[in-house]
């Protein structure tokens, strides 16, 4: 696997953790969880797999993506910890990495490239997320569903969308994961203060596109004072 910027390792790491506390309103055991990566081999999908693979949360772990997914799973099952490694390919084999999961992870979809904005997406990675959500209503219709393909303000509405179509839809049950605003802001507080950023969090509402992302710089935790002008650049810097 490819050395792992530092700030998507933070937002893995913060992520995977919550996504599994999340899951664990389901009906299965915390400590049994299936979960279900979709775009496994995919720059967020690898490291999320192999973070999830040392979660002692997990029983099985299920890999799938169109292409690369073989060599993933191979890697990750040779790690010495207790969750069952699968890996699938393709869409003849997205039924069968469905089947029985607690949890689904999507972060399939093309990445933003420079100058795109996550809007610029939408017309891609929505049809990713249908099709992959439907997969989802007829395979494993009452696990949670977390989204991270963007943009994820309406990926997640499509993925609403979908399972209402097959009658199964439950809305403590589609999230969007929007953690990686709440990873920069802090990041970035922490930065612009001296702060160690460990220590540092910054509540981010709104969701995960452009203007809508909003960092609450006036509840910062431990509390510190903005200029007008350092509130410009850090709302600015975490928005972008």
């Amino acid at each position: 696997m490819n050395q792992i910027p530092a700030l998507l390792k933070s937002f893995i790491s913060s992520v995977t953790p919550k996504l599994i506390r999340y899951a664990s309103t389901a009906s299965t055991p915390a400590h049994t969880k299936r979960v279900a990566v979709l775009g496994a081999s995919g720059g967020i999908g690898q490291p999320l797999s192999l973070l999830l693979k040392l979660s002692p949360l997990i029983s099985d772990l299920s890999l799938y993506d169109i292409q690369h997914t073989k060599g993933v799973g191979a890697d990750l099952s040779h790690i010495e910890t207790r969750a069952k490694v699968k890996a699938y390919v393709g869409k003849d084999e997205l039924a069968d990495a469905l089947k029985g999961m607690d949890l689904v992870v999507i972060p399939a979809g093309v990445p933003r490239k420079p100058g795109m904005t996550r809007d610029d997406l939408f017309n891609t990675n929505a049809t990713i997320v249908a099709d992959l959500v439907t997969a989802c209503a007829k395979n494993c219709p009452r696990a949670v569903i977390a989204i991270i393909a963007n943009p994820v303000n309406s990926t997640v509405p499509i993925a609403a969308e979908v399972m209402k179509a097959h009658n199964v839809y439950d809305e403590k049950k589609i999230v969007g994961v929007t953690t990686l605003d709440v990873v920069r802001a802090s990041t970035f507080v922490a930065e612009a203060k001296g702060l160690d950023p460990t220590r540092v969090f910054v509540p981010v509402i709104g969701g995960h596109s452009g203007n809508t992302i909003i960092p609450l710089l006036s509840q910062v935790s431990p509390p510190v004072s903005f200029s007008q002008q350092e509130l410009t650049t850090l709302t600015n810097r975490i928005q972008n």
